[in-house]
């Protein structure tokens, strides 16, 4: 993506992600890989619902900040979602409320956290694994993620919510927005008898579609 539409693109998704309440003050961050190289991505400490094109953190290949705002103080997650998956082209991380739920439970499967709902949620996410927890900002938790990116797009950070690579910036936001929809099936749907998609069924939508 150019960087003059990359700017406006995270700042209109960042506006429709906090005025959904799927982020609150100033936590989540997004980031876009450029055409040129380097990335763009939300400052730190900066709210989602006010972001400044011109205030975006420019990065360039190392990593290291050419212009706008000093980057999330996660910045170091985001890279190690790009050099694990080549094709990701976005980066998004939320604390959506239903989904950091989910990452807070003591009884789910850290090898795939949450089981096969729907069609979508296999079709958009897939498996998710739960990644230990670890202080924000803290930089164990790259090396804590990047041994699972390589064949898992979107993880599971424990007691702090989720995050998610793309194909594109629309792929990602899409792909964690259904993850946070399927969480909050997820947990509505506890107590209750439930009819997963079976085996065979999330076999043919991965044949399918990936």
């Amino acid at each position: 993506m150019n960087e003059t539409a990359a700017r406006e693109a995270i700042c209109r998704l960042g506006a429709s992600i906090f005025a959904r309440g799927l982020t609150f003050g100033s936590s989540g961050n997004i980031s876009v890989r450029l055409d040129g190289g380097g990335w763009l991505m939300t400052p730190t400490n900066a709210s989602l619902g006010e972001l400044d094109p011109a205030r975006l953190s420019k990065l360039d290949d190392e990593g290291h900040l050419v212009s706008g705002d000093a980057p999330t103080k996660e910045s170091f997650l985001h890279r190690v979602m790009y050099d694990g998956r080549p094709d990701a082209a976005a980066v998004v991380h939320l604390h959506s409320t239903h989904s950091v739920a989910v990452s807070c439970l003591a009884d789910v499967d850290p090898a795939d956290v949450l089981p096969p709902v729907t069609a979508y949620y296999v079709m958009r996410v897939g498996r998710l694994p739960l990644v230990p927890y670890f202080p924000p900002g803290d930089t164990r938790l790259a090396e804590a993620v990047r041994p699972l990116v390589g064949k898992h797009h979107a993880v599971l950070l424990a007691n702090h919510g989720p995050v998610v690579a793309g194909t594109s910036l629309s792929a990602a936001a899409g792909a964690i927005e259904e993850l946070e929809e399927t969480a909050r099936l997820f947990l509505l749907l506890q107590g209750h008898n439930v009819r997963l998609l079976t085996p065979q069924q999330v076999d043919e939508l991965r044949a399918k579609f990936g």
